[in-house]
């Protein structure tokens, strides 16, 4: 009788340490989420990893603001495909009432002036980084779905705006399988697939001779391991000058803070081997506003003049 008489306000005064702790913890969740805003900007340089704000471009170029169907709370994770001489931009635009991310979609002819069309993609589970890319002449996309649990690929029946759920490339469970954000490239008749495990900061790698699959873990696969800087995929893979470049989102020492480029040195069915590009982070935060507490997307495309552009996008924390 007396342990129990002792053991009640011993549990009743941790039960109220850790009712105040929650709440604290909450709040300051609250505090983050309003204070941090992810817009859209676009780069310049001449290779896809030595860039710099685009001239005659007042960045941002798209943010939450014009989102007009939905209460966007932010934008990220650019990436463009161009059609018919106009440039398509699809983001994740996060629904502020769902608090969930959707795919939204803007175009543009010069670059300068963005028009919002819509949301074309939503699904009952978070969307973001909408990896869209053109095959025989179809264009498809796969965007991070990992509270589905599986690596999505999506097929455009009306472009831009009707996708169509094709099939699952890969499946697993989200707390332990490499599910976020992946990353497609085709290179000497082969797909590879580039996706993040989450919980133990690996970079898995797979392969298939389809795009449809079967696909299968690489042998070297997982490339990086037990890097919260270097393994999470921050952008589109591009080719240059004969190689091949990653970009990686740097989660130190907050999420989103920057982004590093990679050449790839070999990559076939059997081999991979990479080395990090010179120079520091391709992208980070900056003095303007719009960027001043990180940047961690990099989808850069070459133009017909030789010149690269790439669509970034940035943190603004308005406590700094």
């Amino acid at each position: 009788m007396t342990i129990q008489i002792f053991l009640i306000p011993v549990l009743s005064i941790a039960g109220g340490l850790l009712a105040r702790y929650r709440i604290k913890r909450n709040r300051a969740k609250r505090l983050r989420r309003n204070s941090e805003i992810w817009s859209i900007g676009l780069y310049e340089g001449p290779d896809p990893v030595t860039l710099a704000p685009a001239a005659d471009i007042v960045n941002p170029i798209l943010t939450a603001a014009d989102v007009t169907d939905i209460k966007a709370r932010f934008i990220a994770d650019p990436f463009m495909i161009t059609r018919n001489g106009e440039f398509h931009l699809f983001f994740e635009a996060l629904n502020e009432k769902r608090n969930a991310g959707e795919i939204g979609f803007a175009k543009s002819r010069d670059l300068k002036t963005w028009h919002y069309g819509s949301i074309v993609l939503k699904e009952r589970f978070h969307l973001s980084y909408p990896y869209v890319f053109e095959h025989e002449g179809e264009i498809y996309m796969i965007p991070e779905c990992a509270k589905s649990n599986a690596v999505r690929l999506y097929r455009a029946t009306s472009f831009p705006s009707q996708w169509r759920y094709e099939t699952s490339l890969i499946k697993g469970r989200k707390r332990h399988s490499p599910l976020f954000d992946p990353s497609i490239v085709r290179h000497n008749g082969h797909w590879y697939l580039f996706s993040y495990a989450r919980k133990l900061n690996n970079l898995h790698l797979f392969t298939s001779a389809e795009l449809k699959g079967p696909w299968k873990e690489h042998p070297a696969s997982p490339v990086v391991k037990g890097s919260p800087s270097f393994a999470r995929p921050g952008g589109r893979v591009v080719s240059h000058e004969g190689h091949l470049y990653r970009f990686a989102q740097d989660g130190i020492p907050r999420y989103g803070s920057k982004a590093w480029a990679f050449m790839i040195t070999e990559l076939t069915p059997d081999n991979y081997h990479e080395e990090p590009c010179p120079g520091g982070p391709v992208i980070a935060e900056g003095r303007e506003n719009w960027h001043n507490a990180g940047m961690h997307t990099v989808d850069a495309h070459r133009m017909e003049d030789g010149r690269w552009i790439a669509f970034v996008d940035g943190l603004k924390d308005s406590r700094i």
